[in-house]
């Protein structure tokens, strides 16, 4: 079984993810949903299991196949939500977020950055704007370097293979190229062996500026998730740094996933 992760907190954010992730995973045998809340006190534990339930009842109606509630009292969510992971041994945790001025932001979706930083398992951020309507299409964007020291296949892999979805393999250049280089060939070459059980197709497109420039070729190829790897403050270099991670997470119209190297 691949155990998904839902944090919910019951605001519109936290919500909107959950019924997202509703049918993402209907009519999916291996995969377990679970739903878990952190409350504050004794007093918040009936609303919180009545709410918890009253969601669970909506997973199963939307055709989810099994479904897990987990809930507990204080402590760090950030820390609790690393330790179920750990514990299930979670194939992904998928958490909404809102646009970077709203302030539910401030509650639920700073927390969704938070978990990405953690650095553990993969992170499906859900926009408060996203529309299912299937995944067939993923993109991955890569600079090709270092390939197999930066692209964390393994965790990645797991969760396409949740969809079997068409792999978009892209790389952004200020400049367009007639030609790609060697070291560029040899890294094109490593991704395709990491993800050769997946259906791909490679992309190399120029613009000024990176986000525009990817966000304008996620809409031309219709692409239903944007995979992401976000690498280590103090490489510079590096193509997804933590803070290029959140600015896409906070303009997306369609779902982030982040795996860290």
């Amino acid at each position: 079984m691949h155990p998904v992760i839902i944090p919910v907190d019951f605001s519109e954010t936290s919500l909107n993810a959950a019924r997202f992730a509703a049918k993402m995973l209907a009519w999916k045998d291996e995969i377990t949903a679970v739903l878990y809340h952190n409350y504050e006190s004794e007093n918040d534990h009936d609303i919180s299991l009545f709410y918890l339930e009253s969601l669970k009842k909506e997973f199963y109606k939307a055709g989810v196949r099994k479904v897990d509630c987990e809930y507990e009292m204080g402590g760090d969510l950030i820390e609790n939500i690393s330790r179920l992971a750990h514990t299930i041994r979670a194939t992904l945790v998928l958490m909404g977020i809102t646009g970077k001025s709203a302030v539910r932001q401030v509650l639920f979706g700073s927390n969704t950055l938070k978990l990405v930083d953690k650095n553990l398992y993969p992170v499906m951020i859900i926009p408060p704007d996203a529309l299912y309507k299937g995944i067939s299409k993923i993109a991955f964007a890569t600079d090709f370097k270092n390939v197999e020291l930066s692209t964390p296949s393994q965790l990645i892999g797991s969760v396409l293979r949740l969809f079997a979805p068409k792999l978009h393999i892209v790389h952004v250049d200020k400049e367009a190229a007639r030609t790609i280089s060697p070291a560029m060939e040899e890294g094109k070459a490593k991704i395709d062996l990491l993800f050769s059980a997946f259906e791909k197709e490679f992309f190399f497109i120029s613009g000024d500026d990176f986000y525009e420039s990817l966000d304008r070729f996620v809409q031309e190829q219709d692409i239903d998730v944007l995979v992401t790897v976000p690498k280590h403050p103090s490489n510079s270099a590096s193509l997804f740094r933590s803070s290029h991670t959140k600015k896409l997470a906070y303009h997306s119209h369609i779902p982030i996933l982040a795996a860290h190297q």
